[in-house]
């Protein structure tokens, strides 16, 4: 299990470092309130463990934050205020638990052993799975009677798995969670201890895929009882399950008429719109409270009292602002921030204030009469993937991974001349595209001519698009086949027996051009900004990271490692092309693809970006589709020129 400790006393981390590793926790170790966010917003922690006085961020306001932004993660609060108000102060900010400086080491590491208790899935002492028994206790582990001899990591790695059984754990997910950010290693040394472990299990008389592998998403330990239907859509629950159910049955009655139809585009916009009126459903009262600010601003400019810190909070607030709600789309709103913050950056006379605060009035209302976003405002592009197939079961089959994966689906259920020529012109062209073979009877007519017309269309599409990734399913066992199908462009070959996950993932690492998740990581200065991004580019399997201290910068670049990294300009201290110089100065960093996103748009601005080092640069607002888009091209561009 893996704890974060948020402390300040170097020689108090040292010591309950040591412990706690002791006791075989996992520890990351932080010296602010401020990096304690940034690293447990970025990272999984099964507790976290910190003290109330806190540099930069205290302790109630850190935990406050935790739990305002929707983390159900365990924190124990440390401290030397031995007073019920300090304690009921912690406990209502959302603590789980306090303890009081000095503590016995032995009734800490107690506590913090029953508040994970209180907190796991597993409600019981012995975690067990067929055979396979592990007692946490005393870190005992037997197979069918036998004693398994493993190594501190070996315990670690089958608790994980045995803690999260009905979950597959990528090799990603299982570096976070049982090494420290400092001790990162390579995925090799995770293929490595597996395949140890298993091997010791083999050796006690369990199955050889006792731990199995989900290829292209990570291990987990195999069911004893086969999967029911509902396990079939693993993502969805309850009511979405069944509208999907029935959507599927609507669908497929579709390609009756239509050789090409859209499958997921409707449902995977849906679930995009909910999720934006859910989240402004929060964040419509915090906009609102913003505008008193500005309101205020006004009130003192007209009576000649406006102070210059006061005007500087009020143009921040008016940018950030400007950037929440292009998010969800509202320009008008949007513009009227823009306006106030361009008013806010000029030297003010009282005779000013009546048109500044007409233009708060009017955001205010602007906020307040939009309760819910509307469709029309979600634009921008999502990825689409064209199936060519004439199984309509295997068509149907993928379409809810699909969705869940934010992809779109469009389906070319007969295979036939025009298909190989078609080219959209109102309808998105695809991004990456799936031939499935047909199985049967090699002597069979009907499919002999099916896969004689794949083989044109294939090759077809290749000579147009020939920087397409092309997915192809099929039983071609034969090295000839096999060679046929990388002449013809195939990028990536799956058996018939694939499952819909698999095939969905494998297009997705197509589009990425990388078995692993894209890491990025985002600065900027406005908080309700960061905290929308990890959700919004959910869909496209990205791992965020977002700081909104420049200071912090090169901490959290080398803990996190990115692939891409995205910048504001304007941040108090540091700005963002500052950023970049440092990065083009240092040869480790000299190749980090860079975007900038800014509300700056003018030209003079966008140069400075680009003879700072960067390779791209987008303007506020923008929406969550938009982005995500920009930094696949970006990661696609980056690969290929490695390749």
């Amino acid at each position: 299990m893996k704890i974060l400790l948020v402390e300040d006393d170097e020689s108090l981390i040292a010591l309950l470092t040591r412990s706690l590793v002791a006791q075989r926790y996992v520890v990351d170790a932080v010296k602010d309130g401020e990096m304690g966010w940034s690293y447990g917003s970025t990272f999984e922690y099964d507790l976290i463990l910190m003290d109330l006085m806190l540099p930069k961020l205290d302790g109630i306001s850190l935990c406050q934050r935790f739990r305002a932004e929707g983390y159900t993660t365990p924190i124990m609060l440390l401290t030397a205020q031995d007073n019920s108000t300090a304690k009921v102060q912690g406990l209502d900010a959302g603590a789980d638990d306090y303890v009081v400086k000095p503590f016995d080491q032995a009734e800490l590491i107690a506590r913090i052993r029953a508040l994970l208790r209180r907190g796991s899935t597993q409600p019981f002492p012995l975690l067990t799975c067929g055979d396979l028994l592990l007692d946490p206790s005393t870190c005992e582990v037997s197979y069918d009677g036998q004693p398994l001899i493993l190594t501190t990591k070996e315990y670690e790695l089958l608790e994980l798995l045995l803690r999260d059984s009905q979950h597959v754990l990528s090799t990603d997910e299982i570096l976070d969670r049982l090494w420290s950010s400092e001790k990162f290693p390579s995925e090799a040394t995770v293929r490595s201890h597996i395949r140890r472990l298993r091997h010791k299990l083999v050796a006690a008389g369990a199955p050889s895929d006792f731990i199995a592998t989900l290829h292209g998403r990570g291990y987990y330990l195999k069911a004893l009882e086969p999967k029911t239907e509902e396990a079939t859509m693993p993502h969805l629950k309850g009511d979405l399950a069944g509208d999907l159910a029935g959507g599927l049955a609507i669908a497929s009655t579709s390609s009756e008429t239509s050789p090409f139809f859209p499958i997921s585009q409707p449902d995977s916009q849906r679930q995009y719109l909910t999720f934006l009126n859910e989240t402004w459903a929060t964040t419509q009262p915090k906009c609102l409270a913003q505008t008193e600010i500005l309101l205020q601003a006004a009130a003192e400019l007209q009576g000649d009292r406006l102070s210059h810190p006061q005007q500087v909070q009020a143009q921040q607030v008016a940018h950030k602002l400007a950037g929440t709600l292009g998010v969800f789309g509202l320009t008008q709103a949007m513009h009227l921030s823009r306006q106030l913050e361009h008013w806010l950056g000029e030297t003010l006379h009282p005779k000013q204030a009546e048109l500044m605060q007409t233009l708060a009035i009017a955001l205010q209302q602007e906020i307040k009469n939009n309760r819910t976003i509307q469709a029309p405002q979600i634009v921008g592009r999502v990825p689409l993937l064209l199936v060519v197939s004439t199984d309509a079961k295997f068509n149907q089959s993928l379409m809810p991974v699909a969705i869940d994966r934010g992809i779109h689906i469009r389906i070319a259920p007969e295979i036939a001349p025009e298909i190989a020529s078609l080219e959209p012109a109102e309808e998105q062209s695809p991004d990456v595209i799936l031939f499935r073979f047909p199985d049967g009877s090699p002597k069979d007519p009907d499919r002999c001519s099916t896969i004689d017309d794949l083989w044109k269309t294939l090759q077809t599409w290749v000579h147009r698009h020939p920087a397409l990734p092309i997915l192809v399913v099929g039983d071609r066992s034969e090295l000839s086949d096999r060679l046929k199908i990388v002449r013809s462009g195939g990028k990536l070959f799956l058996e018939p027996s694939a499952v819909p996950d698999q095939v969905i993932s494998a297009a997705v690492r197509l589009l990425r051009g990388s078995d692993s998740p894209a890491r990025v990581m985002i600065v900027d200065d406005d908080q309700n900004w960061l905290r929308m991004l990890p959700t919004l580019l959910k869909p496209w399997g990205f791992k965020v990271t977002t700081l909104a201290d420049p200071q912090q910068f090169l901490t959290v670049l080398q803990s996190v490692m990115p692939d891409l990294l995205v910048l504001d300009v304007n941040m108090p201290q540091v700005n963002g092309f500052e950023l970049c110089q440092i990065l083009r100065s240092d040869p480790d960093w000299q190749r980090l693809p860079v975007l900038f996103l800014s509300v700056l748009t003018d030209a003079a601005s966008q140069n400075q970006a680009f003879t700072v080092g960067a390779d791209d640069y987008l303007c506020k607002p923008i929406m969550g589709v938009e982005l995500a888009n920009r930094i696949l091209r970006r990661l696609q561009r980056v690969r290929a020129w490695a390749g």
